[in-house]
């Protein structure tokens, strides 16, 4: 059964013409606003042609500006999540170990990095360590920024999606661990984590779409990420600001959906996975349905054919 038929009832006549009636009125909200929009732009003027036309007869307007800041959201996105899941693996680990004191630095350090803002600590690392540094060269100053940010504080939530991730294992995990022969801190690592990390898959995957988000706070600190080259620069450049912030919105909903259905595509598939692995049984054998016959057990080293006196057959011992 379902989660989906556990916890809800399957709508009836009127909760459907309710539903219908509800989505009808949201569908004609909707296309209100966006006709308010329309005309409030085009009485601004944002939408003469010449204001667009740029995007499909300047080449530079997408080598120059477009391409360059998306690849810097891109490259500051991909180390940020790479080091996250390693910041994250490591302190969610920390908070389930044995030892008291690992386990309190560890949570204090999360604690800490997922109550600061992100833009908070862009701005702390950048002016005051990055800028000012005389080891790191000064075009890499904000990208460092950006990456430290992001880093500790999506670390500290993957840290925490990797506690709750094991605590949501049956104790019988463990316990299985345990029994076997080994520590607590092994069975950890090599039961309860791989367990974990499967099922948090999607979640991982949601969270490298407020990764790729927050990239765009890089703008105060000066990373030339797409908010800042596709948005304010080009605005700047060709005098079409409004437009300029309209297609950098359009590509990151493009490529945020695109993460959220692979995030959806891969729940799906884990789900399909499981229910595949759960109903497969194998029979006992001897069994109905099963493969062989039931091996015989010997007492004295005769075989038992039927400790039954009343069974079929009048079974002896041999």
């Amino acid at each position: 059964m379902s989660a989906e038929s556990v916890l809800f009832d399957a709508p009836g006549p009127k909760a459907r013409l309710r539903h219908n009636v509800l989505t009808g009125v949201g569908v004609v909200l909707v296309l209100v606003i966006a006709w308010l929009v329309y005309g409030k732009m085009s009485e601004t003027g944002q939408l003469e042609s010449y204001l667009w036309t740029p995007y499909f007869t300047d080449p530079a307007v997408w080598t120059s500006y477009i391409l360059p800041g998306l690849w810097a959201t891109l490259k500051a996105a991909a180390i940020s999540m790479v080091l996250a899941g390693v910041f994250g693996i490591a302190f969610g680990m920390g908070r389930l170990s044995e030892s008291r004191p690992v386990r309190w630095v560890c949570s204090v350090v999360v604690e800490f990095f997922r109550s600061v803002p992100v833009l908070l600590m862009m701005v702390f690392f950048f002016f005051g360590f990055f800028a000012r540094s005389t080891w790191l060269p000064s075009d890499l100053a904000p990208l460092a920024a950006v990456v430290l940010g992001l880093t500790l504080y999506n670390g500290s939530v993957i840290a925490e999606l990797v506690r709750s991730g094991v605590h949501s294992l049956p104790k019988g995990q463990s316990e299985a661990g345990l029994s076997v022969g080994l520590t607590p801190s092994q069975t950890l690592r090599s039961i309860q984590l791989p367990q974990a990390l499967r099922a948090m898959l999607p979640a991982l995957i949601g969270q490298l779409v407020v990764v790729l988000k927050d990239t765009a706070l890089g703008t105060i600190v000066l990373y030339p990420e797409l908010l800042t080259q596709g948005g304010r620069t080009l605005g700047s450049a060709y005098a079409n600001v409004i437009p300029a912030y309209i297609v950098v919105a359009l590509i990151f909903i493009v490529i945020n959906y695109s993460l959220t259905k692979v995030a959806g595509f891969v729940e799906t598939w884990m789900k399909r996975r499981r229910r595949g692995g759960s109903s497969t049984t194998n029979a006992m054998p001897g069994a109905p349905g099963g493969t062989g016959a039931m091996p015989s057990s010997g007492i004295g080293g005769k075989n038992v054919q039927n400790l039954d006196p009343a069974g079929a057959g009048g079974g002896q011992l041999g």
